[in-house]
């Protein structure tokens, strides 16, 4: 049975594996009944069964320990899916049945369709399949993707689209037979797709860089997801990022603070779902405007999940987190997946309610949003009843995911798994490893189930979507239908066709369609096909409709920022406007984009409306609260100096550059279809090594780029002016516009002048990118050693490998003079440059019952002194640079060696004097040279 469903790149019916395995199931079900008798009927005697105890040293009248029930447990044995169905309760009418399930899956994490309705699976093979996350980061998940093809509503034939994969972040499906995804620990998006039909991607091409944050696998990015507004949003990280013809860009947003699940409503805004606080995270105003601090955004009680009885009380918060004498979670710390139901097979009343899960109380839970003067409240539907939307009884039902799905019902994500924490919080002497071991919930790996929320005489639209090979008029029709999923894939698809035919049929929908939703998915597509115009904009925002006057308010803001200023005074003018919640929308816009004398029009604002929202958006765009970080997208608040190089940068873009370049980086109209020059916002080659960069502004560059030539014709060189200039402009272009690349410093400027001081002419492209230093990744080739290794993390790899990726590596042991780590390299090359991240380790203290916790130890693990050393043959080295110092955060060291197969980074000094255990710790290293 496994090998048949393992078959990699081919189809597969699962008529029979799925029969086979509802026996087998049944038949398991049968034997390991839940009641003690039934288990020791099978063999598992009470004397066998774990003994647990109190961990030595834990204060059994603490909070977490007082009252723990340590008896000896039957364990907790997964049941059949029919089984586990009749432990649901729902509210009357509703009907819970299931469409997909082990073995044909195991542990799904996320569900994603694409135009056909085809189902991609994010299956986390690897997630806890121990207490101790061992093998965590192994390559053995995998992204799948089913259909059903006898529309009988079980998606039954399936392929393996994309395997031997390291705990994948999130899929998702972008156009025909493709999808998005990255692995954990890595930085970089990749493209994936089938492009002769089997139904296995292979091809991959490089979307987006940067793209990764540090963390264990619950920490890291996740849900990369296609937003109304054409843009692709994340959880944790804090910018946004689009295709365009001339590479990815981003833009810096707010903080969205969440971890598994991203949505959208109706009118595009985004819902981000937390993790840890078990609370929605950030949804009270699109993202990209930033952070406002909006006082209570939930009812009271909102904090207190209602979760059926499961009796074993396995919560990492320890007893005080217990209801008794349930055993059920007192109040929420977990959550992971969100919806906001959009279909229309599900009763009406449910169209706009946000759905997220909580898998540690087992529940999904249904939201009502309350927008009060402009503030949204969130209200749980059934608190006062003392219940949720969806319960089980069953401990292993783990709600990880929910969505809208084609057929217009919502379908739900359960990873049927014994432990639902990441290993770091599950170690021996915890509250919840107590639990985990008394009923053997470690056991439990290798399921997964998703359902079907349906209701009582409301058949599932039977209709199944075929958009991929659909004409661009056609997939226009779908920007009408009721179920919002067919709407958002129409429009996603009309975009990245870029078929500008449909243009007139779109203006059309968005000026006169009496469907208010297909309006506003017609201004949107029109957006992302570059075809709304000033005048059709200017229109839109004098309509009747204040919603399609919010909607022309934000997609304005895409020609405002290309250059459209004659939209000033109409979003002057949306300040005063009757309606609470445009005026809210304006003040969001005029301050994304920096509208003169914004101040004075907000206060006038306030003034005339007295609505809570248009108050407290004003205020604190006027006056705003301390953002948590400064740092260009998320990353370490930049400096005094490096600000005001940024800002002096901007203004010498802005008056020199632009006239080519445009005002947004994307490349200045020269006619015929030309642009004056090359886009600079996501390119690659300006936010690779800096002094590609620094070469063209310094010496120019003629000719064509790539293959395509510019109006413009050439970049006249700026060697005459100084050092400090050059860097300005240079880090302006590679940070500050929607590019994520490293500032430049006027020594670096220095060093790249000196260096061609003897270049005479404008440099040509091919000559220029040939003599650059370029990357040199794992996958050219690279073989890596070091005297000592150890994981950096739980369940994490043992590889001097893994300090090329945001996991890191160390010693595991306190610096020591003469430990060194070693790359060779594939071929003999000219090495340029060596950069490494050594971050700080916070080690906590234990907690002693009701006393906080003191602070957590810093200790600093970079390198206290060392040296770069190179070879030939790895037997004999030169040192090509000695005594450098390492600090917390980057380092970057600048090389210049003969061609090498071998570098090596050696301590010259150890910690004798300390004594903390400090290990030399590095990460995300990289190496530049030229081959």
């Amino acid at each position: 049975m496994k090998e048949i469903l393992r078959k990699s790149g081919k189809g597969f019916s699962l008529k029979i594996a799925f029969l086979v395995s509802l026996v087998a199931v049944a038949l398991s079900s049968f034997v390991f009944s839940k009641s003690s008798k039934g288990i020791l009927d099978a063999g598992i005697k009470a004397d066998t069964l774990p003994k647990v105890k109190l961990p030595e040293g834990v204060d059994p009248n603490s909070d977490d320990w007082k009252g723990i029930d340590l008896e000896p447990k039957q364990p907790v044995l997964p049941l059949s899916v029919a089984e586990e169905q009749k432990q649901f309760l729902l509210p009357p009418g509703y009907k819970i049945e299931p469409i997909l399930t082990e073995p044909a899956i195991q542990q799904p994490g996320a569900i994603a369709f694409d135009g056909n309705g085809r189902m991609y699976v994010l299956e986390l093979r690897s997630y806890m399949l121990d207490a101790d996350s061992k093998n965590e980061l192994e390559p053995t998940s995998r992204i799948s993707r089913w259909e059903d093809k006898n529309n009988d509503g079980v998606y039954e034939t399936g392929t393996t689209f994309l395997d031997k994969l390291i705990f994948p972040r999130f899929v998702l499906p972008y156009g025909k037979d493709c999808i998005l995804t990255m692995e954990s620990d890595a930085d970089n998006v990749y493209k994936y797709t089938d492009t002769n039909g089997d139904g296995k991607a292979d091809k991959k091409e490089l979307f987006t860089t940067k793209y990764g944050r540090s963390g264990n696998v619950e920490h890291q990015q996740a849900f990369m997801y296609y937003g109304m507004d054409n843009w692709l949003y994340s959880t944790v990280n804090a910018f946004r990022v689009r295709e365009t013809p001339n590479g990815v860009i981003r833009e810096k947003t707010g903080f969205n603070r969440a971890q598994w699940g991203v949505t959208h409503d109706d009118d595009g805004k985004l819902w981000f779902q937390g993790g840890a606080s078990g609370l929605p995270s950030h949804f009270q105003f699109p993202i990209h405007y930033g952070n406002f601090e909006v006082p209570n955004e939930f009812a009271k009680g909102f904090d207190v999940p209602w979760g059926a009885a499961v009796k074993i009380a396995d919560m990492q918060g320890g007893m005080d987190e217990i209801r008794q004498p349930d055993g059920s979670l007192n109040r929420v710390t977990g959550s992971a997946g969100n919806d906001v139901y959009r279909g229309d097979r599900l009763p009406s009343n449910l169209r706009g309610q946000y759905f997220y899960g909580e898998p540690v109380a087992r529940i999904v839970r249904q939201i009502n949003p309350v927008v009060t003067e402009g503030v949204t409240t969130l209200h749980n539907v059934f608190q006062d009843q003392k219940s949720e939307f969806l319960r089980s009884t069953d401990p292993l039902f783990r709600p990880v995911d929910m969505a809208t799905a084609p057929d217009g019902t919502m379908y739900i994500v359960d990873m049927y798994h014994g432990i639902i924490q990441e290993g770091q919080w599950t170690q021996k002497g915890t509250y919840l490893r107590t639990k985990i071991e008394q009923y053997q919930l470690d056991k439990v790996v290798g399921l997964g189930r998703i359902w079907r929320i349906t209701y009582d005489g409301k058949e599932r639209d039977k209709s199944q979507p075929k958009m991929l090979n659909e004409s661009a008029a056609a997939l226009v029709k779908h920007l009408e239908h009721p179920n919002g999923w067919r709407r958002d894939a129409a429009q996603q698809l009309l975009v990245l066709k870029k078929d500008l035919s449909v243009v007139p049929a779109l203006k059309t929908m968005a000026t006169s369609s009496k469907n208010e939703l297909a309006r506003i998915h017609a201004i949107w597509t029109l957006e992302g096909l570059g075809a709304l115009k000033t005048d059709l904009a200017k229109k839109l925002l004098k309509d009747a409709n204040p919603r399609i006057r919010i909607q022309a308010l934000r997609t304005g803001e895409t020609l405002y920022k290309a250059g459209a200023k004659e939209l000033e005074a109409e979003y002057k003018a949306a300040l005063n406007d009757a309606n609470t919640d445009v005026v809210v929308q304006a003040m969001l816009s005029a301050k994304v984009l920096k509208i003169d004398d914004l101040e004075s029009g907000i206060k006038s604002a306030i003034a005339s409306n007295k609505a809570v929202g248009v108050k407290l958006i004003g205020e604190q765009i006027i006056t705003p609260p301390k953002p948590r970080n400064n740092g260009p997208f998320g990353g370490v608040e930049l400096s005094k100096d490096q600000k005001e190089s940024i800002d002096r940068g901007m203004v010498i873009y802005s008056e020199l550059c632009s006239q080519c370049h445009g005002n947004n980086g994307m490349g200045a109209p020269g006619g015929n279809g030309k642009l004056m020059a090359p886009a600079l916002a996501g390119s690659q080659r300006i936010q690779a090594h800096p002094e590609y960069a620094i070469k063209v502004v310094l010496h120019g560059m003629e000719g064509n780029i790539e293959g395509k030539s510019y109006a413009g014709g050439l970049m006249a060189p700026m060697k005459d002016h100084d050092d400090v200039w050059v860097a300005d402009v240079v880090s302006y272009i590679r940070n500050g516009l929607s590019n994520d690349a490293s500032l430049v410093t006027p020594k670096q400027v220095e060093k790249i002048r000196a260096k061609t001081v003897n270049q005479s002419v404008l440099y040509k492209y091919d000559q220029l990118i040939k003599n650059t230093p370029k990357e040199i990744q794992v996958s050219d080739g690279l073989k890596i050693t070091a005297s000592h290794t150890a994981s950096t993390r739980i369940g994490g790899n043992v590889s001097p490998q893994s300090a090329f990726t945001y996991e890191g590596w160390s010693t595991g042991k306190k610096q020591e003079k003469g430990m060194w780590y070693q790359v060779e390299l594939p071929k003999a090359m000219n090495i340029s440059e060596l950069q490494f991240n050594s971050a700080a380790i916070r080690r906590f203290g234990p907690r002693n019952g009701t006393t906080p916790p003191p602070p957590p130890q810093v200790i600093q693990t970079f390198p206290r002194k060392y040296t770069v050393e190179a070879s030939v043959d790895g037997n004999t080295w030169e040192q090509t640079a000695q005594g450098l110092v390492g600090n917390e955060g980057d380092n970057t060291v600048p090389l210049s060696t003969p061609k090498v197969k071998f570098l090596r980074i050696k301590l010259e000094e150890g910690l004798d004097q300390e004594t903390e255990a400090i290990p030399w710790t590095m990460k995300q290293v990289k190496i530049f040279g030229l081959q």
